[in-house]
């Protein structure tokens, strides 16, 4: 059991065609010697289906994304305006995870993309194996972008590796500007931080030179945009980013 989440293998039913081969037991520290090589046993199967996603991604010259962020954070519909800025000159696929509904899987096909729903039930995050299964129904031409859009939540994605070329993390204004600071994990791996909805700047109260300065102190490297999908604002600034990205992965 996830001490932090308390969703267990048993209860965490996949409600989709794919099985969750990581189960649920996450990178929680527990003073359990069982659980805990339970849990390492567990990472070490996701890390190795990683691997095979990864190498076969990259064979491919498919550049996968891996799009994490809180519930309501915005992610689908920037996906969905970043693919009306692509999709004309790129070939895409997006995997959609969430614990139910496939609402967001019909909002994606609807930009006339396809895209794979997988809905994990209790499960909090998307795994591996079950992102090998959904691309290999995706059936991908080579030179294309993978968008992975995982369930929304900031803690238990970060920990595990679906084979992706970047992480990218998502945070909006209607958030607090201390995110970095409290999830650090997933700040520390991305290779990219988007703080969506500044269009809504002028009506809260969030420090946008705080945000970005602690996101900064826990990943140095991080790249920082920020936009609205909503204006438009630096939409074309993202879609540089990862056509230039793909170019050189």
């Amino acid at each position: 059991m996830c001490n932090v989440c308390g969703c267990t293998k048993a209860d965490a039913a996949i409600k989709s065609e794919h099985q969750n081969e990581a189960g649920t037991v996450h990178q929680h520290a527990t003073a359990n010697p069982r659980m805990l090589e339970i849990e390492q046993d567990l990472l070490s199967k996701n890390n190795y289906y990683a691997a095979q996603n990864r190498q076969a991604l990259h064979s491919s010259g498919i550049f996968a994304v891996n799009l994490i962020s809180s519930p309501g954070a915005g992610k689908t519909t920037l996906l969905a305006e970043i693919i009306r800025q692509l999709k004309e000159q790129h070939n895409i696929y997006v995997i959609e995870g969430d614990q139910q509904t496939s609402l967001d899987a019909s909002r994606i096909r609807n930009t006339g993309v396809k895209a794979v729903q997988v809905n994990t039930g209790r499960a909090c995050h998307l795994d591996a194996h079950i992102v090998g299964h959904a691309c290999a129904d995706l059936g991908m031409q080579d030179n294309s972008f993978l968008f992975i859009e995982n369930v929304g939540n900031l803690i238990c994605p970060a920990g595990f590796d679906l084979g992706e070329a970047q992480k990218i993390v998502i945070l909006s204004v209607t958030e607090g500007e201390d995110k970095p600071l409290k999830y650090p994990e997933i700040f520390h791996a991305a290779g990219l931080m988007i703080i969506t909805k500044t269009d809504l700047l002028p009506y809260l109260d969030f420090d946008l030179q705080k945000c970005c300065e602690y996101a900064k102190q826990i990943n140095p490297n991080i790249g920082i945009i920020e936009l609205s999908a909503t204006s438009g604002e630096n939409i074309q600034q993202f879609s540089d980013w990862l056509i230039t990205a793909k170019e050189q992965y």
